[in-house]
């Protein structure tokens, strides 16, 4: 183990070294770029004249060459483009408060390993596992959810990796979806919450992306709908099973097997007797409940830690909290990997009212960077050491 681990931490030093040194060379040391002159040549006493263009090396360092170039904002015309200056970025984020940088990123490592403990909370009462291994299950599926369109990626990867683990599927399927549906539940009742409630503050701030608010919203809901009926019909999932069986055999995608069938009949009928297990056992639901509802609030009071640690006063933690929550709920159901793009524009609307000028680039920048990077690489080292521990045993 004590290998696998050196292994792995030697190949991010060498990665870390990697991009520093092209940081260095293409940012820190002084660069000198090239200037195109215009000289006039005679060919000839007086005979033509004409212009030439000459390629002559540029001694201005480029960092005072093209300082006019960077803005607070972006701002980009048809013949022009000026941006954020990303040192500046970062000097802001070197003078935050570390407490408060550090309680953000406690809150965002809290969050996944929430739905860890939660995993292992119900697993507890059918089968043994240990809180470590679901927590590492947890980064896993963070992990390919972030990368995946609609997050879709990461519960095949954690029940495949439960079932390496021994726990069976019908068992693991179901506290899956038991973590998805209260997961949801707990979002769509907040979202709705904030829109019979908090309608006015949440159009100021959302502005333009107001509509894509109730639509995210209506998408959870219907999902929540989706999740419940494939979780306590397990007969109509057995029917459908059964003629997707017989259509894929019909074209010729499989031959008919009976072992097959009884293969889905244990697991349809495990699933059954796991559903059967959470609705007799009503103290575990209200645990799960109450965790989720812990883990939401997590995710959202982070970026009031990144508030105080840029120095800032003047808004409350539950607006900053309430306006965080309506962005995820905005763009959580949306088909791109980690909502990539959307989310830092959707973030930029909202809290362009509460982080003024050059401090609401640093807050982005600084949120998104714990609450979803830092757990994508946590995820992905996981992943790795996992990957490498199941190699090594066979």
């Amino acid at each position: 183990m004590l290998r696998r681990i050196l292994a792995v931490l030697l190949d991010l030093s060498v990665s870390v070294l990697i991009l520093l040194a092209v940081w260095i060379f293409s940012y820190k040391l002084p660069q000198s770029g090239i200037r195109a002159e215009t000289q006039v040549a005679e060919i000839g006493a007086g005979v033509q004249i004409f212009e030439r263009t000459q390629i002559r090396r540029d001694t201005t360092d480029w960092h005072a060459k093209f300082a006019d170039k960077f803005t607070d904002t972006v701002v980009a015309t048809d013949t022009s483009y000026t941006s954020p200056d990303l040192s500046g970025v970062l000097r802001a984020v070197g003078e935050m408060r570390k407490a408060d940088l550090a309680v953000a990123v406690v809150l965002a490592v809290g969050y996944v390993s929430a739905e860890g403990w939660m995993i292992w909370y119900l697993l507890k009462g059918m089968c043994g596992t240990s809180l470590w291994r679901c927590i590492s299950c947890s980064f896993i599926g963070f992990f390919f959810s972030g990368i995946t369109p609609s997050a879709t990626g990461g519960q095949p990867v954690q029940l495949y990796d439960m079932k390496k683990d021994g726990i069976a599927l019908s068992a693991s399927s179901v506290v899956l979806m038991t973590v998805a549906l209260f997961y949801k539940v707990v979002l769509v009742l907040l979202g709705a919450g904030i829109g019979l409630f908090w309608r006015m503050s949440l159009k100021d701030y959302m502005k333009g992306y107001y509509g894509l608010y109730f639509f995210g919203l209506l998408c959870n809901a219907a999902f929540v709908l989706l999740l419940l009926f494939v979780m306590f019909s397990p007969e109509k999932i057995r029917a459908f099973i059964y003629r997707m069986d017989d259509l894929f055999t019909r074209i010729g995608i499989w031959k008919k097997s009976d072992r097959r069938k009884k293969k889905t009949d244990a697991f349809l009928d495990g699933y059954r007797e796991t559903v059967c297990f959470f609705k007799s056992h009503r103290k575990v639901i209200a645990v799960i409940f109450a965790v989720t509802c812990l883990q939401r609030l997590l995710s959202c009071v982070g970026t009031y830690a990144v508030y105080r640690g840029l120095r800032l006063c003047g808004t409350g933690v539950m607006d900053i909290a309430l306006l965080q929550a309506a962005v995820y709920i905005t763009v959580e159901i949306l088909p791109l990997p980690g909502a990539q793009g959307i989310s830092e524009a959707v973030y930029h609307t909202a809290f362009s009212g509460i982080f003024p000028g050059t401090s609401l680039l640093v807050s982005m920048c600084v949120t998104r960077g714990i609450s979803f990077y830092l757990n994508l690489l946590i995820g992905l080292i996981v992943f790795g050491v996992r990957m490498m521990g199941g190699k090594n045993k066979k």
